[in-house]
C-alpha cells in the first residue's frame, strides 16, 4: 500500500486524534473514492470560520451525539473539505493550515503557494 503524502512531498502526518479527524477517522487527512467531499486540509480552526461554515449550512461547532461528534471550538485542529476552505479564502475566512498534515490532493485544488501563504 501506498504512503499518504503531503504538499510537500513527505509523508502524510496524523491531523489531530483529540477530536478524532479525518473522513475516516483515523486522525489523517486522507481520501478516497468514497470521500466526495476530499477532506485533505488539516486546519487549525478559528472562531471566524466556525461561523462562516455554520452559515453555509456546516455546523461543526454544536455536538452531534448520534454521530458522536463532539462539536469543534477555535483551536481544534481538524480536516476540511478542500473546497469549502477554498470557498472561506475567497470570502477572506479561511483558517490556518499545517502543511505536513495536508494531503498532497489539496494541491489538485490550489496552487502550493496559496497553501503555503496559510501555513501555520
Amino acid at each position: 500500500m501506498k504512503t499518504p503524502k503531503n504538499v510537500l512531498g513527505d509523508a502524510l502526518q496524523p491531523c489531530c486524534f483529540e477530536p478524532l479527524t479525518g473522513f475516516y477517522r483515523d486522525g489523517f487527512c486522507k481520501t478516497g473514492t468514497a470521500d466526495v467531499g476530499t477532506h485533505v486540509v488539516c486546519a487549525l480552526l478559528t472562531e471566524e470560520f466556525l461561523e462562516y461554515t455554520k452559515s453555509k449550512g456546516n455546523d461543526l461547532s454544536s455536538p452531534n451525539p448520534y454521530w458522536r461528534f463532539p462539536g469543534l471550538k477555535a483551536g481544534d485542529k481538524w480536516c476540511l473539505c478542500i473546497r469549502r476552505w477554498l470557498e472561506a479564502e475567497k470570502a477572506g475566512k479561511a483558517p490556518k493550515i499545517l502543511l505536513e498534515r495536508t494531503h498532497e490532493k489539496a494541491l489538485e485544488y490550489a496552487p502550493k503557494a496559496l497553501l503555503l501563504s496559510y501555513a501555520v
